[in-house]
């Protein structure tokens, strides 16, 4: 029978070790933790997102934790570590935590960067792919949506058109974070449970559902927002000199909105907002 030498019997040692110590690490990594949730604001943006692609005539997709657990630890990395500065862009992680660093730019192609970020992370074992974007200090969901809504590429991803027409999207996550807002697709359904709402959103959340039980969205292609009824009136005038027929007013707390037309659903507000003369492309949707 063969006897180690001392030195060699210590690397021996070592080597189990790892091999023992370095599983557990990776199983630990891939645990979303039990107190993970989403807020109201997020379940009504992935719920925006989800209408984009009933209006383009695509299946809505599955809420996956998985997704979205990955958005937020981004966001939160983006917010608090920058790793998105030089020529890094949204889409790099930074050193900081318990995932591979890297620098995601257009000068050199490294795509697993981003698409292994779940797998790394959560117990989503396929490719991820992430949109994600800064925002100034005040932004809501209607900014966010109008926002994207005026990318051809941000609604060629949502809803599978253009360079991303061979894939097929079937759960997605979100995160808004603090100027930064992510949003990932997989083509693979997710394992998990979908992610319950923060428990101290949930009476606001049944406030809400009972409050729209009988009321249809609108949306609204606000044009500007007054503080005094004769400044809106004013607006009002050139609007429909214009040719906005439909134009009205919004009251609500005594400040003034001014809308040029309305609609059923977001795809015709936005085709509509696409088809504005040049002074008024600052116009900007309204989901009521």
């Amino acid at each position: 029978m063969a006897t180690l030498k001392p030195k060699y019997l210590f690397l021996h040692i070592v080597t189990l070790c790892l091999v023992m110590v370095i599983p557990q690490f990776a199983g630990a990594q891939n645990k979303i933790p039990d107190d993970f949730c989403l807020t109201n604001d997020e379940f009504n943006l992935f719920d925006a997102i989800n209408q984009i692609r009933v209006d383009y005539d695509k299946n809505p997709v599955e809420l996956s934790a998985s997704l979205s657990y990955v958005a937020s630890l981004h966001v939160d990395d983006l917010y608090n570590n920058h790793p998105d500065t030089s020529i890094c862009n949204t889409s790099s992680w930074s050193d900081k935590g318990n995932w591979t660093p890297c620098c995601h730019n257009s000068y050199v192609y490294d795509p697993d960067c981003m698409w292994e970020k779940p797998n790394e992370l959560t117990p989503y074992r396929y490719r991820g792919y992430e949109l994600v974007t800064f925002f100034g200090d005040d932004f809501n969901n209607d900014s966010i949506i109008n926002i994207w809504a005026d990318s051809k590429e941000v609604i060629d991803m949502i809803i599978t058109r253009g360079s991303y027409e061979k894939k097929k999207w079937v759960c997605g996550g979100l995160a808004i974070g603090t100027n930064y807002v992510s949003l990932w697709f997989g083509q693979r359904a997710d394992s998990q449970d979908s992610p319950k709402i923060c428990e101290d959103e949930v009476r606001d959340t049944i406030a809400m559902a009972i409050d729209s039980i009988s009321k249809p969205d609108e949306y609204y292609l606000i044009f500007g927002s007054f503080n005094d009824i004769h400044s809106a009136k004013e607006a009002l005038r050139k609007a429909r000199n214009d040719n906005f027929i439909n134009a009205n007013l919004i009251n609500e707390n005594n400040r003034f909105r001014l809308y040029l037309s309305k609609f059923d659903n977001l795809k015709e507000a936005m085709y509509a907002k696409q088809q504005l003369q040049f002074n008024y492309r600052d116009a900007w949707i309204l989901k009521d």
